[in-house]
């Protein structure tokens, strides 16, 4: 009977002190930094564009995310945690020797391909949406995030904010300077104004890699091919 009770003692007695550490260890990451500032740096592209616009995409069209974050960990779990926050996204698309008329009132998008004509020497397509992303993390050392390796998946869902276009320095079809001419629009009605994304991040401390893929597609059905943004670059996080 004495060894029962021992042993009944030093199971409640372990019990507790797994239950003391678990709250401890609780405790000890609620007022970490967790990630509440995320910005991010994009290398931008169109999945799924007919080769005819695919094309006359540039390598370096590039985007930029920011948005502030809550993060809640897991009580059971400190290591895994839910953050949700809000934020603003860009994209940049740029073009060579093609320019979008997306002012138009036809039912199609306008892609003009000016091989052989006058043309801007930079031109972008511009989108910019206030999203907000929901993310499940996993940090390997929750109390000590900063030198910690890192792991999320999550969705954000956004709505357009501005649509626009720009060109500057117009060329003639050989290339030829024509004037220093800034040309901007600006016209949400060719895209879709709700953007659902699933996005994902790896890697360590305050640095981690992402990649966001759109769900659906960028523009209205009809009006161009099923087309979809695909993120990839750097994100710096903190506070």
């Amino acid at each position: 009977m004495k060894k029962l009770v021992l042993i009944a003692l030093a199971f409640l007695s372990i019990t507790a002190a797994s239950a003391q550490k678990k709250k401890k260890s609780y405790e000890s990451v609620l007022n970490r930094a967790g990630d509440h500032l995320v910005v991010q740096l994009s290398s931008d592209h169109w999945m799924g564009a007919p080769d005819s616009v695919a094309s006359h995409i540039k390598s370096l069209s590039r985007g930029a995310n920011i948005y502030f974050m809550l993060d809640k960990p897991f009580k059971g779990n400190p290591t895994m945690s839910l953050a949700f926050g809000l934020g603003i996204a860009t994209s940049n698309i740029y073009f060579k020797n093609m320019g979008l008329d997306i002012k138009s009132t036809t039912a199609k998008l306008p892609f003009i391909n000016q091989d052989n004509l006058d043309h801007f020497k930079k031109y972008k397509l511009n989108t910019t949406f206030l999203e907000l992303p929901v993310e499940l993390r996993y940090t390997l050392h929750p109390e000590n995030e900063a030198k910690s390796f890192k792991a999320a998946i999550g969705i954000k869902v956004g709505t357009l904010l501005g649509a626009h276009t720009k060109g500057k320095s117009p060329l003639d079809k050989n290339g030829a300077s024509i004037n220093s001419y800034i040309a901007k629009e600006n016209s949400k009605r060719f895209f879709n104004t709700t953007r659902l994304a699933a996005t994902a991040r790896i890697g360590y401390g305050h640095y981690t890699l992402f990649g966001s893929y759109q769900i659906n597609n960028i523009f209205k059905d009809g009006v161009a091919a099923p087309t979809k943004l695909l993120q990839v670059g750097i994100t710096l996080s903190g506070l």
